[in-house]
C-alpha cells in the first residue's frame, strides 16, 4: 500500500466517523440546529466522495495483487457511505414532514387532520421534483464516475506502454552507436583505399619513367 492512499485513508475515516457521528445527533435536534448539522454532512459527504476518488486513482496505479485488495476496500467505503446518505435523505424529509405539520398548526388548520387535496398534490410535486433532482445528482455522479474510470484506464495503458518505448528506445540508441562505428569502419577503410591507389599510381609512374629511361639509353 502507498503511502498516498494510507494518508487519504486516515482522512476519509476520521470524516466518516465525524459524519456519522453527526447524523446521529441530527435525528434528535430541529429548528435551524437540525438544518446546519445536515448542511454540515452534506459537504462532509461531498469531501468523502472525493477522498474515495483518490483512493482509486492511487490504488489502479499500483500492483495487481495490491490493487485487487484496495479497491475491494473501497467498496465497502462506498457502500458505508451510500448508507449514510440513505440516513441523511430519512432525517432530511422527517423533518420536511414535522415542518408542514407545524405549518398546518400555525395556519389556523388544527382542527383538521387531514391535509386538502391541493396542499397534497403540491407535496407529492415536491416531492417528485426533489426525487427527479436526486436522479439528476445520481445520473452525474455517476457519469463522472465513468469517466474517471475511463482516464484511469487511459493511464494504465500509457504507463503498460512505457515499458516497451523505453526499451524501444534503447534499442535505437545501440543501433546509432553500431551505425556510427560502422560509418569510421567505413571512412578508414575508405582512407587506406586511396592511399593504396595513390602509392600504386606512384610505383606505376617510377617504373614508365624507369622503362622509358632503360629504353632510351639501349636505343642510343
Amino acid at each position: 500500500m502507498s503511502e498516498v492512499f494510507e494518508g487519504y485513508e486516515r482522512q476519509y475515516c476520521e470524516l466518516s466517523a465525524n459524519l456519522f457521528r453527526k447524523c446521529t445527533s441530527a435525528s434528535a435536534l430541529d429548528g435551524e440546529q437540525k438544518k446546519q448539522t445536515l448542511s454540515e454532512i452534506t459537504g462532509g459527504i461531498d469531501e468523502a466522495e472525493s477522498l474515495i476518488r483518490k483512493m482509486n486513482l492511487d490504488a489502479r496505479t499500483l500492483q495487481p495483487s495490491v490493487k485487487a485488495n484496495l479497491l475491494a476496500k473501497l467498496r465497502e467505503y462506498k457502500s458505508d457511505l451510500n448508507n449514510l446518505k440513505r440516513e441523511v435523505k430519512r432525517i432530511t424529509f422527517g423533518n420536511l414532514n414535522a415542518a408542514a405539520r407545524n405549518e398546518l398548526l400555525e395556519s389556523g388548520l388544527a382542527d383538521t387532520i387531514a391535509v386538502s387535496a391541493d396542499q397534497r398534490t403540491r407535496l407529492m410535486s415536491t416531492t417528485e421534483r426533489l426525487g427527479k433532482s436526486s436522479d439528476r445528482i445520481k445520473d452525474s455522479q455517476r457519469t463522472m464516475l465513468e469517466t474517471e474510470d475511463l482516464g484511469v484506464s487511459i493511464l494504465e495503458d500509457l504507463h503498460s506502454q512505457r515499458q516497451p518505448l523505453l526499451r524501444a528506445h534503447d534499442t535505437l540508441h545501440g543501433v546509432d552507436d553500431n551505425i556510427g562505428r560502422s560509418k569510421r569502419i567505413l571512412t578508414n577503410m575508405s582512407r587506406r583505399m586511396n592511399k593504396y591507389k595513390w602509392t600504386i599510381a606512384c610505383i606505376g609512374t617510377v617504373l614508365v619513367i624507369a622503362i622509358i629511361v632503360i629504353l632510351y639509353f639501349k636505343l642510343k
